[in-house]
């Protein structure tokens, strides 16, 4: 029996007055701190009747407190349910409904327009916290005891809810149990050798799986420190890398920070790691760091179901294209989609996952829980290969596979393509309908040079490389491609776009 919360802290440095966190003031959080703060909101949220087993749903801008509220909520038993703070109020209606939350908190700007909607779910508490701790939650734990004793937990318990995009249906609460979050941290603690000594730049968000858990919960599990950002900024990043030993952080990241010219190998010499995930790093971007810089980035392969299932070794080959090894303790497969037959080394099918990091279902969705294992395998719906030596190559999403002409053709393929030509910075690939061929394939680009739009020129060089069905069809010239708030490109966003590419006048 544990609870993450506990099991971390056995972790923390001897001496509580070493630092977890540097906020942008300077101000310094020290271990101690995170001991009384989150015991703090522990109480308050006892105070406000919140029980074991109930939902905090917070939508909220990144803060030290949201971070403090985390802990506390998992140190009462409570369930922790961030959003994304670029939700509607459409769909936080959606949530509060699905959720059932005992108490939402949300930012002290929103705090009017939130009030109204938790009402008509029937949620009886509303609080707000701002970024710089004046929030009424957080006057409520600066009034509470800064001792709490954790709640005991099993590893089945849930710590956590997070919502699944839902871009194919209506949005899915993935339920992460203690015993999920915290497997997956002391694995990934060890395999990628963090210690006390290490100092993270945390510039994600902490709505979502990267920054709440895998950044977080290493650090904690790691007694080690961080410092702690609002959000990505390129000058502001490069300002602090001095300071910092490791980065996480989403493609976008660094292909901004190859953007200034002050990236260069003496600005992060102290620098032991970078690691990027949430979306695919070409290979052409892997590279171009890897010259400016002497570091190759680390890429891993994770879920909002499964925290990280994959990782290119800490040491060893981190192989461009790739998302590495199984993780210990992780077993990963290749399934026929249609089929669900165990596929060999090589071939492209559905990446099928097991191990304690996978999640414990979706939220009062038994039916959609049930339908997505396989065998105790979860399936994932990316579709990938293992190569002969255990390294797993992501191709695509499932339902991102496009079909031409009766041929499968697999965007990623399309993409690293692409992405090698010398003219573009990074590309993304959509089937569109067609009269002829059912779909055909759209590129739409990103030039190194803004002024650069010779669609024959492109096509012209992946002739030689391409099968002529898997050319595309068209070339779309664009200053960027649109993404979420964690680097992923918007697919469904470029396939409403370009929907009508192919009028029968274009019909080639």
């Amino acid at each position: 029996m544990t609870n993450i919360y506990a099991a971390m802290q056995v972790r923390f440095p001897a001496d509580r007055t070493r630092a977890f966190a540097t906020l942008p003031d300077e101000r310094i959080v020290i271990y101690a701190d995170v001991e009384a703060r989150s015991a703090a909101f522990a109480h308050a949220l006892v105070q406000m009747g919140v029980i074991v087993g109930d939902r905090v749903a917070v939508q909220a801008d990144k803060s030290i407190d949201m971070l403090m509220l985390y802990l506390g909520c998992v140190r009462a038993g409570a369930i922790f349910l961030p959003l994304n703070t670029a939700y509607t109020a459409h769909e936080l209606d959606y949530f509060m409904r699905d959720a059932e939350p005992a108490l939402f908190v949300c930012s002290t700007a929103k705090r009017a327009a939130i009030e109204p909607l938790a009402r008509a779910a029937g949620i009886a508490q509303v609080e707000d916290l701002d970024e710089n701790g004046t929030g009424s939650l957080s006057r409520l734990a600066d009034a509470a005891p800064t001792d709490f004793a954790t709640v005991t937990r099993t590893s089945d318990d849930l710590a956590a809810i997070l919502y699944t995009s839902g871009t194919t249906g209506r949005a899915k609460g993935a339920m992460l149990s203690h015993g999920n979050l915290l497997s997956n941290a002391e694995t990934l603690v060890d395999y990628w050798r963090f210690t006390g000594d290490d100092v993270l730049l945390h510039a994600l968000p902490i709505f979502h799986t990267h920054g709440l858990f895998v950044a977080t919960n290493i650090i904690l599990c790691a007694g080690a420190s961080m410092l702690f950002v609002p959000q990505f900024d390129a000058a502001r990043v490069m300002a602090l890398l001095p300071r910092a030993t490791t980065m996480m952080g989403v493609p976008t990241f660094y292909i901004r920070l190859l953007g200034e010219a002050g990236f260069t190998r003496t600005l992060v010499a102290g620098m032991r790691l970078f690691i990027s995930g949430s979306a695919p790093l070409s290979a052409d971007i892997h590279r171009e760091f890897r010259e400016r810089t002497g570091h190759a980035i680390l890429e891993r392969y994770g879920m909002t179901e499964t925290n990280m299932n994959t990782s290119n070794p800490y040491d060893g080959d981190r192989v461009a294209g790739t998302v590495g090894l199984p993780l210990p303790g992780v077993a990963v497969r290749i399934a026929d989609p249609e089929t669900g037959a165990i596929l060999p080394d090589g071939e492209i099918g559905v990446i099928e996952v097991k191990g304690p990091n996978v999640f414990q279902g979706y939220w009062r969705m038994p039916e959609k829980t049930a339908s997505e294992f396989h065998d105790g395998f979860f399936i994932t719906g990316d579709l990938g290969l293992i190569d002969a030596q255990g390294y797993v190559s992501i191709v695509g999403r499932a339902k991102d596979l496009i079909i031409s002409g009766g041929y499968n053709i697999y965007p990623a393929e399309v993409e690293t393509v692409l992405d090698e030509l010398p003219q573009l910075r990074e590309s993304a690939v959509i089937g569109v309908a067609h009269p002829d061929m059912g779909e055909a394939v759209v590129a739409v680009v990103v030039p190194c040079d803004p002024a650069f739009a010779d669609e024959a020129a492109i096509l012209t060089a992946v002739a030689p490389i391409l099968a002529r069905f898997k050319q595309p069809r068209r070339i779309v010239f664009v200053a960027e491609l649109p993404k979420n708030s964690m680097g992923k490109v918007q697919k469904t966003v470029l396939r409403d776009r370009y929907s009508n590419s192919f009028t029968p006048a274009r019909a080639d």
